[in-house]
């Protein structure tokens, strides 16, 4: 950081002892959007889904990993979405132009991840 930067008190935590609050940091973002977020164990649901039955499909091992990978990307991609739902929520949640610009572009992510897994699927299983 610059010099005189304000330094966030988090940081500085190195190795081992970084790596173990990173993964508890993780669950817990993964256990609010569940909480939360109505889409996220919609997704879920889709992914306890899929997973298995990509793995079941007879196909190479790169179009199981094509298969899972399009489904995982929904999950970050909602998380993402969620993610800049609650700053935009945290600074106001007053109708403001900017506000629902950030929302609907992070709902557009989603659709696109979406459409993505549709198109995939489509083509590994079609082709």
């Amino acid at each position: 950081p610059a010099p005189g930067a304000p330094v966030s008190p988090h940081k500085g935590k190195t190795g081992v002892e970084r790596l173990r609050r990173a993964f508890f940091y993780s669950v817990e973002g993964l256990s609010a959007a569940y909480r939360n977020e109505d889409a996220f164990r919609q997704e879920v649901l889709l992914t306890l889904l899929l997973v298995p039955a990509a793995l079941l499909t007879p196909v190479p091992g790169t179009a199981k990993a094509l298969l899972i990978g399009s489904v995982l990307l929904v999950l970050v991609v909602e998380l993402l979405n969620s993610a800049i739902e609650a700053v935009t929520d945290r600074i106001s949640i007053e109708d403001h132009v900017l506000a629902k610009q950030a929302k609907d572009m992070g709902s557009a992510a989603v659709l696109v991840a979406l459409v993505m897994l549709a198109v995939v699927w489509a083509l590994v299983l079609l082709a």
